[in-house]
């Protein structure tokens, strides 16, 4: 896992798209501070400008460098959640414009996959983390059903665990 953290977050810091497993499924994913990456991914995914994805961090203590404020309940709702939970916060910064939804606001979960966490803790970057499909297309549930036109386009597939039937 090491060696494919290592690759990862090198093309993460160059601006570069990845394929990668998450805690829920496989994402298309970039650094959530670069614009230029998050384009790209609108791109790949071929997914209007409005509709806003979300970020993966890997602890609440990153939080507050991205948001103004984080509510006491957003904490409590991190600390006791068993399962992959999504707050959407206000008054975001220092993301990427084009990732905003047009309220300012951010979609942002903690994630608890141990890749996944690595690799935000080695980048020092929140990583965007959208379904690995096109638009409107069903998610895949699996590495093996993600359509080719996917794989083709991103800068890099993770070579981890590739062979799970789920993530």
């Amino acid at each position: 896992m090491d060696e494919q953290v290592r690759r990862t977050g090198a093309i993460i810091l160059k601006g570069g798209t990845i394929l990668y497993p998450t805690d829920t499924i496989w994402g298309l994913g970039c650094d959530a501070t670069n614009k230029e990456a998050v384009q790209k991914l609108y791109q790949i995914k071929e997914r209007p400008h409005k509709k806003s994805m979300l970020v993966l961090m890997d602890g609440p203590s990153m939080l507050s460098k991205y948001l103004e404020y984080v509510p006491e309940s957003a904490m409590d709702i991190i600390i006791s959640a068993e399962r992959p939970t999504t707050i959407i916060y206000q008054n975001a910064k220092k993301f990427a414009p084009n990732l905003l939804g047009e309220d300012g606001s951010i979609g942002i979960r903690i994630t608890s996959d141990p890749f996944c966490r690595k690799l935000i803790e080695t980048t020092g970057k929140p990583i965007v983390s959208t379904s690995a499909n096109i638009s409107a297309s069903t998610s895949p549930s699996s590495f093996s059903d993600i359509e080719n036109s996917i794989l083709q386009k991103v800068d890099y597939v993770v070579k981890w665990r590739q062979d799970e039937t789920t993530t």
